[in-house]
């Protein structure tokens, strides 16, 4: 295929509200198979027995759908407009990923993917197949190996023209497109994202321990959290972006264009006291459309209750003692553990 119809894919892509789209082969990274089963090997995916699942795909794209010939790696930016971290200091309120403050990101992603890949076909034939974060595909050595940035050392994409803020969706195609060149790393000396994690998750530059991120804790994890984690868990009730926000090149970083994304106003800084108040209606109805409406009522409730117990708050020591004998044996858990904190 030529250029052109390259150049068409990736403005059709911008149209649809990428902010950025490169293409890769599917056998363009063959290192992940060897740090995935490091990975697997030191336990660091904890509870995430799906990681564990269908290895040879995860490792290998070209596995995956033998048949696809080019990889279209496509980036969307969900940045935010104010500092996340300047809530962490708020300790009678919850602090929610910025990720899922509004909309579940797969459906919005999911079908703009849907629509480049339908252009695709219109355009010039082949088959395709699209994937946003749910199947064994590794978005983000895809995405270097595309050139769209690079693994930082936080793991995560890291770009020059948008930062770290954003998700990554994937075109695979039979058809054979020419491939763009892989980005090199950038981090340098910074460690910045490093020094910043709650509780020293990363073992090393590039190597994360998800077992201690907090992100897998308040999401991933089921049941009680380790006691010794729980104080460094702070008021962040869903998911972590500290390791994200302290990011210098984050000062290229791309505003949203999709509004969806933008937080809803009960989730920019939520009372804990009401959210602990929850039950399972309550916090369905409350979180429906949401990612957080995935973990279920016990585990956000869990997840308040270390908050309560980090804030040092002594007001919020009746909210804590109304859940001791939760039906649920680890909110009852978290509610003790809680009280215990504040004093009572």
């Amino acid at each position: 295929m030529s250029d052109t119809l390259k150049d068409r894919l990736i403005a059709k892509a911008i149209e649809e509200g990428f902010i950025a789209a490169r293409l890769c082969r599917p056998d363009a990274v063959p290192h992940v198979a060897e740090r995935l089963n490091a990975f697997l090997e030191a336990g660091y995916h904890g509870q995430m027995s799906w990681m564990a699942e269908r290895v040879a795909w995860r490792a290998d794209p070209s596995a995956l759908w033998p048949e696809a010939r080019s990889i279209l790696m496509l980036a969307e930016s969900y940045a935010p407009e104010r500092d996340p971290m300047e809530r962490l200091d708020w300790r009678d309120r919850g602090v929610v990923s910025v990720y899922a403050q509004n909309r579940d990101y797969h459906d919005l992603v999911k079908k703009r993917l849907k629509r480049v890949a339908r252009w695709l076909i219109e355009e010039a034939g082949g088959e395709v197949k699209v994937f946003v974060d749910t199947a064994p595909v590794p978005e983000k050595a895809l995405g270097q190996a595309a050139g769209l940035g690079w693994q930082g050392k936080h793991t995560n994409l890291v770009s020059r023209d948008w930062g770290n803020w954003a998700f990554l969706g994937a075109i695979f195609t039979t058809l054979d497109l020419p491939p763009d060149m892989a980005e090199r790393d950038h981090c340098g000396s910074c460690r910045a994202c490093l020094d910043a994690c709650p509780t020293n998750a990363f073992t090393g530059p590039y190597q994360l321990d998800a077992r201690r991120c907090i992100s897998y804790l308040t999401i991933e994890h089921k049941g009680p959290v380790d006691e010794a984690l729980r104080p460094h868990m702070g008021n962040r009730i869903y998911g972590c972006d500290d390791c994200l926000a302290v990011c210098p090149w984050n000062k290229f970083a791309v505003a949203a264009r999709e509004l969806r994304y933008a937080p809803r106003p009960e989730l920019e800084a939520p009372h804990l006291r009401d959210l602990a108040a929850l039950d399972d209606a309550t916090f369905r109805a409350m979180f429906s459309g949401s990612p957080i409406k995935r973990i279920g009522r016990d585990r956000f409730v869990r997840n308040v209750l270390y908050a309560i117990g980090n804030s040092g708050d002594a007001a919020l020591c009746d909210v804590a003692a109304s859940l001791v004998d939760d039906p649920d044996a680890t909110v009852a858990d978290a509610a003790r553990w809680a009280r215990e904190r504040l004093g009572s």
